[in-house]
């Protein structure tokens, strides 16, 4: 693959792409959408043979995927002129496409990570180069092709089948003009610093280690089931899934064992059968690392309250650790089935405990005492804060982090200006 001549197709094409009227670039959307839905298992199965997610979450991921499409294909057009009220006869604020984007893209949710990213930016009139997972090559063809069967021009989505040596390469090629990437802190920061010294725009989602706050006066078999879920799917490799389960010392003794009980339900077995919740992780040396990071935790002095068993070369029985404040664990990321369990005293130490990581992704906490909700969304240090509710993206808010976790948003409107110029045009 000659990827000069891919960054060139991908310029040439944004020259006319720029040009094309919002609402045309919607049809296009709705058509995708519309195909998504209508090859929802060839697509769900595709993901599942490249990094092992039940066959039913990722016929979910499709569906996910067509209905943040939609939502754009249907979304106000906010980047018309702003015309501003000056002494000059003209005075307008306008917003232009940077131009090539490049995309690199993690493994966890294939579809989902790369197209939240590429739809807004060619909806905003960019033209996008991928650089997906080493695993997640046909993932990446996939989504080419989806692009071209719904009508889009040649060059507006390119996957480039290339290692992580050759991202460099192209970020500095002076075609490219921003670069997302979602993955891990250290990838994150190796690729801002190449955009940085290039004068580029970066946009980073990265790691996370939510906190999962359960308070006195919360529904505790709606938080342990929901709580449960929010680890374990995608056998816990998601950013956003909670990871450290706060909870007061008043309940310890009530909740989790209801915690436990919906965490057990978590059985990995044959990903293609639509009753499996739990399948192994998307690679041996993924699983390897979890290990490590387990011992790690057990050594500085947590205390297991289920262990974690590796009963294949990628497949776990999840595990479930106390720790206590001070254990270099929290520092890291946990992307596999082990959960942490803090206790709080009382709020205050609560929020404490959350915020006393690198990290600043998606929190949740759990209470119905709306004061005591207020107390937490003014003080949690996250980019997105759910009341009630486990952790996930929608199409319709912004998503992004504060910290460690990156910078910058994705998805909503806001998305759309992420990867355009703010330009003023002024005079008389």
């Amino acid at each position: 693959m000659d990827i000069n001549n891919k960054l060139k197709t991908a310029q040439q094409t944004f020259e006319t792409w720029k040009n094309v009227p919002f609402t045309e670039k919607q049809k296009l959307l709705a058509e995708m959408a519309k195909i998504l839905d209508l090859e929802v298992e060839n697509f769900g199965k595709i993901i599942t043979t490249e990094m092992n997610k039940p066959i039913t979450q990722s016929i979910a991921e499709i569906h996910k995927c067509a209905l943040m499409i939609r939502y754009y294909a249907d979304a106000e057009n906010i980047l018309k002129p702003d015309k501003i009220e000056t002494e000059f006869r003209i005075s307008q604020i306008q917003y232009v496409p940077k131009g090539v984007i490049l995309g690199v893209m993690p493994w966890n949710f294939p579809f989902w990570q790369a197209l939240r990213f590429a739809v807004p930016a060619i909806l905003a009139g960019n033209t996008v180069v991928l650089k997906h997972a080493s695993i997640c090559f046909g993932t990446g063809n996939a989504i080419e092709d989806l692009f071209l069967k719904a009508g889009f021009p040649e060059g507006v989505f390119q996957n480039l089948e290339i290692g992580h040596a050759e991202v460099k390469e192209v970020l500095e090629n002076p075609i490219v003009k921003g670069v997302s990437l979602t993955g891990s802190e250290k990838a994150g920061g190796e690729v801002a610093a190449i955009a940085g010294k290039n004068i580029k725009k970066s946009l980073l989602e990265l790691g996370g280690s939510d906190a999962f706050i359960v308070l006195d006066d919360a529904d505790f078999q709606k938080a342990a089931e929901s709580g449960a879920n929010s680890r374990l799917a995608n056998c816990g490799q998601a950013c956003n899934a909670a990871k450290r389960f706060i909870v007061q010392k008043n309940i310890e003794k009530e909740f989790l064992p209801l915690f436990i009980k919906e965490y057990q339900k978590y059985v990995a077995s044959d990903p293609f059968n639509k009753e499996t919740n739990l399948a192994g992780m998307a690679r041996p040396d993924l699983a390897d690392d979890l290990e490590k990071q387990y011992k790690k935790a057990l050594e500085n002095g947590a205390e297991i309250i289920l262990p974690l068993k590796r009963i294949s070369e990628n497949e776990f029985i999840p595990g479930l650790i106390k720790v206590n404040s001070g254990n270099p664990i929290l520092q890291e990321e946990l992307f596999g089935p082990v959960g942490m369990v803090m206790i709080a005293d009382d709020d205050q130490h609560a929020v404490t405990l959350a915020n006393d990581i690198p990290f600043g992704l998606s929190d949740s906490v759990w209470t119905n005492d709306k004061i005591r909700q207020q107390f937490f969304i003014d003080n949690l240090e996250a980019g997105t804060i759910s009341v009630n509710k486990s952790s996930s993206s929608d199409p319709r808010l912004p998503f992004g982090g504060t910290k460690t976790s990156g910078y910058g948003t994705e998805l909503s409107l806001v998305a759309l200006k992420e990867f355009v110029n703010v330009r003023t045009v002024v005079g008389n």
